[in-house]
């Protein structure tokens, strides 16, 4: 009769988990990991002004003559579809300065040419966009602006172009 096939044990003594068993749980650590930072990147921020417009929740700070924005768009989220009718532009017309901390989203112009931000992503918006969230976990931006003049003070053109 063969013997039974005993787990592999590591120098301490302890079970290993190899092959299959390994991926699945290194993958729940990152659903988890993942779960623990959204979770953190979330919380309410003490002292700012909060409310939600076409689905996105927004959080606004003062600093000095600038405002510090936190905006969590949820997975779904399309300016065309969510915002538009709360704005009643037909694209966005703020220009956007700011940091993507968590997420993925796609920004297109008229002329058709579509940028990619994936977190950690630097960003800088130009007005009259379309903007969407891609895949399944929220895009959160922390950005700054000078509410109608954010264009001017941060150098940004008042139009995309090549």
């Amino acid at each position: 009769m063969a013997a039974a096939k005993r787990p592999r044990r590591s120098a301490a003594g302890k079970r290993r988990v190899t092959g299959r068993a390994t991926a699945v749980r290194n993958r729940n650590a990152r659903r988890s990991s993942s779960a623990a930072i959204v979770n953190a990147l979330t919380r309410p921020v003490k002292g700012a002004e909060r409310r939600d417009i076409g689905h996105v929740r927004l959080e606004v700070g003062r600093a000095g003559e600038a405002r510090v924005k936190r905006l969590i768009y949820p997975p779904g989220f399309r300016w065309s579809k969510d915002m538009k009718p709360a704005v009643g532009t037909a694209l966005c017309m703020h220009g956007h300065v700011g940091f993507l901390v968590h997420g993925e989203i796609h920004i297109e112009y008229p002329d058709g040419c579509v940028i990619e931000h994936k977190a950690p992503h630097v960003m800088a918006i130009e007005p009259g966009h379309d903007g969407w969230v891609v895949g399944s976990e929220p895009a959160i931006v922390i950005e700054f602006d000078f509410e109608g003049d954010t264009v001017r003070r941060t150098g940004l053109r008042p139009q995309h172009r090549h």
